[in-house]
């Protein structure tokens, strides 16, 4: 292709979820409320585990680290989503639009790992309750979070500066609600080959040593469990991995549909629907899931509602 033939755009243009005005409207007042919501439990976990003193286990730490993933990585991408829903000119600058990109996809990164990260912090302390103080210091503690962000802040440079370093001759108008990798592959006027086999085997990694990290972890939980002659001990164990366990499903759920289904099943369409579910509803069911189904927080919470209101 001649460069001379090249058109050069300064933006691009979303499609969005819908032309429909009066649909717009309807997902704008719904989408600010999942956002309000996602933006007050994860900030009410995060204050929550902070100020709890019977919340400051490895555990939790990595819960309030969680919950800063899903209001970031939720807030790139649902301000500027409600801003097009009362936009005639859904626009976003090239600068922007590379900066939502890195943002989103590092967070989602940090928050794939922690999940995993979670997965092993459950196993030390169900499988080795005994070393589980030494084998999750502080300072390891520190460390596996500072890894999270490490990959997440790598694997989005390298994804978002080679999506970047592509054409975009023929259209700026992007068949999404916000710069994700995809859709700006589907859009570029050059042989995107190459990027889609380091999309891959980048998400392959990131994802699939969550996934492996995930189940053999939990494979020996059960074992442990399922050893246990105690039936409360054996509830007791469940219960403190219900919540992450639901955590990941769904969040990973989502990843692999995405990212990992065959290219012949592939539509825009379809991938917008998924990524609505992925970038706006998950950052606002996880500290309800761990909220509703953890007694230690339930606990923090009711204890934390009572002194309010009698120092009220």
């Amino acid at each position: 292709m001649a460069v001379e033939n090249c058109t050069v755009f300064i933006d691009f243009v979303f499609v969005g979820l819908s032309g429909r005005r009066d649909v717009q409207l309807g997902l704008f007042v719904l989408f600010l409320l999942v956002y309000g919501i996602t933006v007050i439990a994860n900030m009410g976990m995060i204050l929550l585990i902070s100020t709890d003193p019977r919340l400051h286990t490895p555990m939790y730490y990595f819960l309030s680290n969680l919950s800063f993933c899903d209001v970031c990585y939720s807030t790139t991408v649902s301000p500027k989503m409600l801003l097009d829903f009362l936009s005639e000119q859904k626009r976003i600058s090239y600068n922007l639009c590379a900066m939502q990109m890195y943002s989103f996809g590092a967070f989602a990164d940090v928050e794939c790992v922690m999940l995993a990260v979670m997965a092993y912090d459950r196993y030390v302390a169900i499988c080795n309750p005994l070393l589980y103080t030494i084998t999750m210091s502080r300072s390891v503690c520190t460390q596996l979070v500072a890894i999270a962000y490490f990959v997440g802040l790598v694997d989005s440079a390298i994804q978002t500066s080679c999506t970047f370093r592509l054409s975009f001759c023929n259209s700026n108008i992007i068949n999404h609600f916000f710069c994700d990798v995809p859709p700006l592959l589907a859009l570029s006027s050059s042989d995107t080959s190459i990027n889609e086999i380091v999309l891959f085997t980048y998400s392959s990694c990131v994802v699939g040593s969550s996934i492996v990290t995930v189940l053999l972890s939990y494979s020996y939980i059960i074992t442990t469990i399922l050893r246990m002659k105690s039936a409360e001990g054996r509830h007791k164990a469940f219960s403190t991995c219900a919540s992450h366990l639901t955590a990941v499903a769904i969040f990973h759920g989502t990843v692999l549909f995405m990212y990992f289904r065959p290219s012949s099943s592939y539509s825009m369409d379809t991938d917008k629907m998924a990524s609505v579910f992925y970038t706006v509803v998950i950052p606002m069911l996880n500290p309800l899931i761990y909220s509703l189904r953890n007694k230690d927080v339930k606990g923090a919470l009711k204890k934390s509602t009572i002194t309010k209101l009698c120092s009220g």
